[in-house]
């Protein structure tokens, strides 16, 4: 057979575009930088790199699901909400390469992050946003790159995607509070119990309602894959540091215990009580 052997692959990049520029390896592959020299310190690199790769494709992915919300056109947003869940399962497990990192190794080169610090990534925030929970001194972190301070700025003043499914509900002639629906987006969500009822009439006729229904459960989906992964964050910052204070200024296990507590989608959780 012809074109089933090493002989048949095309091996002439002099004038055409190869694997390895398509993906500009040069520069991903020597964007690990370890400043102490220590070899544990390219782990804590590549985990970190890989997340922020990982989750830029959460990001344009939220960004068309809810676009597609806010167009009424629910089968594309249920198609990219999927994905992020599956991306989401890819973050999660991540974390149990960077738990291989014992304490001393860690100590070995934490003193060069400086004050560097997971806190500050601008795309973890920007996906915090753009599920509903916003907090505008957030911010600060970045004032320093107006590039990303402006994007920061005009998604924590945008609807997130919860917002938009809340407008949807509203179109589809539910009866919502203007609490819910014409409110300031810069302002964490709050529980509103015209919304909840709304999510309770869905799920007690998901025949009548089923792309809402599918819509309530890729939410869902979403803020469980969110939850696991803090909950994969913090056990393992305490696997390897315990109790210290981050490198980033924050209580470190402390402050990442209370993330836990944040509800993105309270209602979707709340109306399961009643059904």
């Amino acid at each position: 057979m012809t074109g089933d052997t090493p002989d048949a692959a095309h091996k002439d990049f002099a004038a055409s575009m190869s694997y390895g520029d398509y993906l500009s390896l040069d520069s991903l592959l020597g964007a690990q930088k370890p400043l102490s020299g220590d070899p544990n310190e390219l782990l804590f690199i590549v985990q970190h790199q890989t997340s922020e790769l990982w989750m830029k494709l959460v990001i344009d992915e939220m960004k068309r699901a809810r676009a597609c919300v806010a167009a009424d056109d629910l089968g594309p947003a249920f198609k990219g909400l999927a994905r992020v869940a599956r991306i989401f399962a890819q973050l999660i497990q991540a974390w149990d390469v960077l738990a291989t990192m014992t304490p001393s190794e860690y100590s070995a080169f934490r003193a060069s992050l400086g004050h560097s610090s997971g806190f500050q990534s601008y795309q973890y925030r920007l996906i915090e946003f753009m599920c509903g929970n916003k907090d505008a001194r957030f911010l600060a972190a970045h004032r320093h790159r107006a590039d990303i301070f402006s994007t920061l700025e005009n998604a924590l003043a945008e609807p997130s995607l919860y917002d938009e499914a809340i407008l949807l509900l509203a179109r589809r002639g539910f009866a919502l509070d203007a609490a819910a629906t014409a409110r300031d987006w810069r302002l964490p969500y709050a529980p509103n119990a015209s919304v909840e009822a709304a999510w309770a009439e869905i799920y007690r006729d998901t025949k009548r309602h089923f792309d809402l229904y599918e819509l309530a459960e890729e939410l869902v989906d979403l803020e469980d894959g969110l939850r696991q992964w803090r909950f994969r964050h913090v056990t393992t910052v305490e696997r390897v540091i315990g109790f210290k204070r981050g490198t980033g200024g924050t209580a470190g296990v402390g402050y990442l215990k209370k993330l836990l507590d944040i509800r993105l989608f309270p209602e979707l959780w709340d109306v399961r009580t009643g059904l």
